[in-house]
């Protein structure tokens, strides 16, 4: 029987930079998700203010199995 995977979108945030916006948003799916196999960055984006970057945000879609019951 084959496997099949879900993937949902989610979006990250951080002071730091834009992968460890990625990471948080990981992170914080790893805390309710079983078996996740991979991630694909969907885009980059950040809020500036006074010229600076103020927050990274980095959306990503999270692949993870769905479990047969």
């Amino acid at each position: 029987m084959g496997t099949t995977v879900k993937t949902i979108e989610l979006i990250g945030n951080s002071p730091k930079s834009w992968e460890d916006a990625a990471q948080n948003a990981l992170d914080e799916a790893n805390k309710t998700i079983e078996d996740i196999r991979g991630v694909e960055i969907e885009s980059q984006t950040a809020n500036v203010e006074d010229g600076q970057i103020e927050r990274y945000k980095t959306t990503l879609h999270v692949a993870f199995e769905l479990q047969g019951r």
